[in-house]
């Protein structure tokens, strides 16, 4: 499978799902703590508008802190960038070969399908990302993925219902849709639903 081309179709279907949202809708709040939609679109085209010198700079104006340097960059560029722009900076960079630090093409899949879910979950539109796609994601699930997001799990094991795919060997196993639990992994809270436990 060309992850690359899983990438930009996802970007590309993303950007076409920002393209049709109502405008209060850029103004919900996302399953992204603490951000708005359009919080969570700025974030993610901001690795096509920075230069590589542009982000060092940026982080050690964060004091080298990558959380506290993506949430004033997403709120910054949320304020200065109207929703078309946003959209078309995802659609119009589908093919830049960003990744993050970390992890590779499979990381960078994985950031934009989570992303992508901070929206469409939180706005209750039924999107379902392609299990192709959910299965790259979930393989970045790692230790790592949960501490830096800070999931909680606190033992527990996850196994998709609708893919062959499990993480963990502890008990009680949470059973749920794979892009669900993908948003667990990343310590997200699902609207609707309870904790992992």
């Amino acid at each position: 499978m060309d992850v690359r081309n899983e990438i930009a179709a996802e970007r590309r279907e993303l950007a076409d799902v920002l393209d049709g949202l109502a405008e209060w809708a850029w103004d919900a709040p996302s399953l992204c703590a603490g951000w708005r939609v359009r919080e969570v679109a700025a974030h993610m085209s901001l690795g096509f508008r920075y230069s590589f010198g542009r982000t060092v700079r940026e982080l050690a104006r964060s004091g080298g802190s990558l959380h506290r340097m993506t949430d004033r960059l997403a709120r910054r560029d949320a304020a200065a960038l109207a929703p078309p722009e946003l959209a078309a900076a995802l659609r119009d960079n589908a093919e830049h070969p960003w990744k993050p630090p970390v992890g590779g093409e499979a990381a960078a899949l994985a950031h934009d399908v989570v992303h992508g879910l901070d929206i469409t979950a939180a706005l209750g539109l039924g999107r379902r990302v392609p299990p192709q796609r959910l299965r790259i994601a979930l393989g970045t699930v790692a230790p790592r993925t949960l501490r830096f997001f800070g999931a909680d799990l606190a033992g527990r094991g996850l196994r998709a219902t609708d893919l062959d795919w499990s993480y963990g060997g502890g008990a009680p196993v949470v059973e749920r849709p794979a892009q669900e639990l993908l948003l667990l992994a990343y310590g997200r809270r699902l609207p609707g639903r309870p904790g992992p436990g």
